[in-house]
């Protein structure tokens, strides 16, 4: 394992500090040859770095700054005012080779807009994505994207997507020769927008590429594919449904939500719901699903690695997004996406 300096936002999220600083400790002390630039408001940040052990202290660094971002900021407001933040800085630290990678849970928008312009997409690429990896009901794990960056996309939009999510997969997923599959409102190849159908017919060509066709909404969790691409205006859609739908359940059958009683059409389905788990030996897996692993999304297509973190994540879930840059990092992701636009 190599050295590895990171820059971190910590005033973004929900609460800040007291939930960066402390999953910060957390990363710190699972991995050894880690150091974090913290940037933020040091009133804040610092009662919280009391009593900590030398070798922590020594790997961790302060940086000072009483400008911040809000989430209620709209983009084109947010750039303009951007100068000093915390956001900006940790970015900057990253394009002036001060750190290999930057996470953040503060204004996705803003985050997304200031890292095109900071760092630059890599060349041949038209468009950096959002990208996460999602865990499936057989035990494995997918990645999908775009998940926000990009509403409106091209067929060659779409295309690249594919091409970085494949390289993605390989490397994050130890996966070869990944399975590709566009999300669609059918699987039949009339089905979608001209832009997808165009798409297809781009990924079909590329014999380098496990294209296996389109795949729909009912699917994303059965991993049917390794890879899926879609826009990000439902990629975002999709994903948050997801999100929202596992919580639900993940609380009820680990017994922590309650049905009301008045409620005629949830309680049956929900019911349903878990009679099919059972039946399908499902249940225990999804008992053992921990939310927080798979918390926040990757900018990919950029210079260097940005992790977004969920504004709302706890401290585990921040750590682990730490530790999901830190990866990405050390695996040179950036680098590899752009060998392998050669490649296929």
């Amino acid at each position: 394992m190599s050295r590895l300096t990171l820059a971190l936002d910590v005033m973004g999220g929900d609460i800040g500090p007291r939930i960066t600083i402390p999953a910060s400790i957390k990363a710190l002390e699972k991995d050894p040859m880690l150091s974090l630039l913290l940037f933020g408001d040091s009133q804040q940040i610092l009662p919280l770095l009391q009593n900590l052990p030398t070798d922590i202290q020594n790997r961790l660094t302060v940086c000072h700054c009483s400008r911040v971002i809000e989430n209620t900021q709209g983009l084109s407001y947010a750039l303009r005012h951007s100068k000093g933040t915390s956001m900006r800085l940790a970015i900057e630290a990253v394009q002036k080779g001060e750190a290999q990678a930057c996470v953040s849970a503060g204004n996705t928008a803003a985050l997304m807009g200031l890292a095109k312009i900071i760092l630059q997409p890599l060349h041949g690429i038209e468009r950096p994505a959002l990208i996460s990896v999602i865990p499936t009901m057989t035990g494995e794990r997918s990645v999908m994207l775009d998940l926000g960056a990009n509403i409106d996309c091209s067929a060659e939009n779409l295309y690249q997507f594919a091409l970085m999510g494949s390289i993605f997969a390989e490397y994050q997923l130890g996966l070869v020769y990944p399975r590709i599959a566009l999300l669609n409102i059918g699987i039949e190849e009339i089905k979608g927008h001209k832009s997808i159908r165009d798409a297809a017919q781009l990924l079909k060509k590329n014999t380098a590429l496990n294209y296996i066709g389109f795949i729909e909404g009912d699917l994303l969790l059965n991993g049917k594919a390794d890879v899926i691409v879609n826009d990000g205006f439902a990629g975002n859609v999709a994903l948050k449904t997801l999100e929202g739908a596992a919580k639900n359940v993940i609380s009820l059958v680990k017994g922590n939500a309650t049905l009301n009683k008045t409620n005629h059409i949830c309680k049956p389905l929900l019911a349903w719901l878990v009679k099919k788990l059972f039946l399908k030996g499902s249940f225990q897996r999804l008992k053992q699903i921990n939310p927080d692993q798979y918390n926040g999304a990757s900018l990919i297509g950029l210079t260097a690695v940005v992790v977004k973190s969920h504004g709302s994540a706890n401290i585990d879930g921040f750590a682990y997004a730490i530790e999901d840059a830190a990866l990405q990092a050390r695996q040179e992701i950036p680098q590899k996406i752009l060998a392998g636009l050669d490649k296929y």
